[in-house]
């Protein structure tokens, strides 16, 4: 009712119809509705229902410590003398802590991380993360004006991607994804209605990347798109694989060819297990080759401390370093991060700690090597536990998870299960996926949400649970498939 009583016919402004139609096409299967099925079932076990089991374990996103993960002390110390600087006084807190909280409020507006930064960032992290990256590629010169701090990772891609769509028709931007790949990338191609390029892993040599396939998929695609664009993951999300120098140099050479932008996404760069895998950073590798490559091809390279030993995801920390990009593009990029004002301060302090911890010598060392070094060994440890147990089950292979947190084993599904998901208009492996959920309470996400080669099935799974609860979830999948397989044979 109106305040003159007369009742309003005036239909909503936004609806369904009306709404931006890019956006009614956006997917993100990390949190899709095998996730919210979740969300409500454990709301139903809390309400008393009766399940056959008494928990939810949710193995569907890198959220390290919702998993159990415990933070880095020095880290939150370090957080909490930022956020409370009255704690500065406090003698339990350790000298080195305190020293990077002065370093960090003394760059920061009115002494305080409640204050706005730089949009680009604050300058004293930015310095340090360009010290960082110049200690990780043995001494190539970083230069703090190229790098960016970002909310997260996926701020830094979405940014770039929006530097890089423009044209219509078949000169619209085209940008090459992995296949399987992270469903940020799809998503956000999908919200800037610019045109997804996909480029398949070869998953019978543990999800490696072949550069004939790269010329297959780009040259398909210059007959409908302007392709500008490579997108790398290394290590792999969801397929944990880690990519060799060798590759490496195949790609920034095929980039080089080919006139295309360089986007590398390397959040999990200290998330490396397997035997003679190692992580080579894509910049190191482009001036190692020399000038010809080095003072030419663009490269934009992402981190992040929502993983590797860190797992602070909802701090939203991250930065991207940008190379040879040119000065006035530069200039649109500092434009367009000045719209949103400036990344979450907090995030920038962790940041600044993730590439300047303790230091040999420093009080907090020992306890910081310690911690980091249990946590990587015990994701590794889990990593091999992961594939070892998913090998054992009949129609489930699972590849080495090299590296990063995730596996992406291939399932088998019988023709009567592929049937019942056509007809109920779902993917097979998201029918899998839900009949796992109800019958368990394993929450995994269906293969089909981050791409996959027609005719077969995977599921995506973190190995963050605690070790017990991760052997629990393993044994229940193993039962679960092979009641499925019998099921529906």
């Amino acid at each position: 009712m109106t305040e003159n009583g007369v009742t309003s016919r005036r239909g909503k402004v936004l609806t369904i119809d009306t709404i931006n139609p890019s956006v009614k096409k956006v997917e993100y299967a990390v949190r899709g509705p095998i996730v919210q099925r979740a969300v409500q079932i454990e709301k139903e076990l809390k309400e008393g229902a009766k399940k056959p089991f008494t928990e939810v374990i949710k193995a569907n996103i890198g959220d390290a410590h919702a998993m159990g993960q415990q933070p880095i002390t020095f880290f939150r110390q370090v957080l909490a003398l930022c956020s409370y600087p009255e704690l500065l006084d406090d003698p339990s807190f350790p000298e080195d802590a305190k020293s990077r909280a002065r370093r960090i409020l003394q760059s920061c507006g009115g002494r305080s991380i409640g204050a706005y930064s730089a949009s680009q960032g604050i300058d004293c992290v930015r310095q340090d993360v360009a010290r960082y990256i110049e200690r990780r590629d043995g001494g190539i010169a970083s230069n703090p004006d190229n790098i960016y701090l970002t909310t997260g990772a996926s701020d830094g891609i979405v940014t770039i991607l929006k530097l890089l769509v423009c044209g219509e028709g078949r000169t619209r931007t085209g940008v090459m994804i992995p296949i399987p790949q992270y469903p940020l990338y799809s998503a956000a191609l999908m919200e800037l209605d610019a045109t997804q390029i996909s480029y398949y892993l070869n998953e019978d040599s543990c999800w490696s990347l072949d550069i004939s396939e790269l010329r297959r998929s780009l040259a398909a695609a210059r007959e409908h798109c302007n392709p500008r664009a490579l997108c790398i993951i290394n290590p792999g999300n969801p397929t944990g694989q880690v990519q060799s120098r060798q590759c490496i140099e195949d790609v920034i050479q095929f980039a080089a060819e080919e006139h295309l932008v360089l986007m590398a996404d390397e959040v999990y760069q200290d998330n490396v297990y397997a035997d003679g895998c190692q992580f080579h950073s894509f910049k190191k590798v482009l001036f190692d080759m020399g000038p010809e490559y080095s003072n030419t091809v663009e490269l934009m390279s992402f981190h992040s401390t929502s993983k590797c030993y860190m797992g602070e995801c909802g701090f939203r920390g991250g930065y991207m370093e940008v190379i040879n990009m040119d000065p006035a593009v530069k200039e649109q990029l500092t434009k367009l991060v000045s719209v949103r004002l400036c990344p979450p301060v907090t995030g920038q302090a962790l940041m600044d700690l993730v590439v300047n911890p303790p230091q040999p010598g420093e009080p907090s060392y020992t306890t910081f090597l310690k911690e980091r070094s249990a946590t990587l060994n015990v994701l590794a440890e889990k990593a091999k536990l992961t594939e070892k147990i998913l090998n054992t089950v009949p129609g489930i292979t699972c590849n080495p998870v090299q590296g990063a947190m995730y596996s992406f084993p291939k399932i088998s599904i019988p023709e009567r299960a592929v049937q019942e998901a056509k007809e109920k208009g779902v993917a097979p492996d998201m029918l899998y996926c839900m009949n796992l959920l109800e019958e368990t309470g394993i929450c995994l996400v269906p293969g089909s949400g981050f791409g996959q080669r027609d005719g077969t099935y995977h599921f995506r799974m973190t190995i963050l649970p605690p070790t017990d609860k991760l052997k629990v979830l393993l044994d229940k999948v193993k039962e679960f498939h092979q009641h499925f397989t019998q099921q529906y044979s």
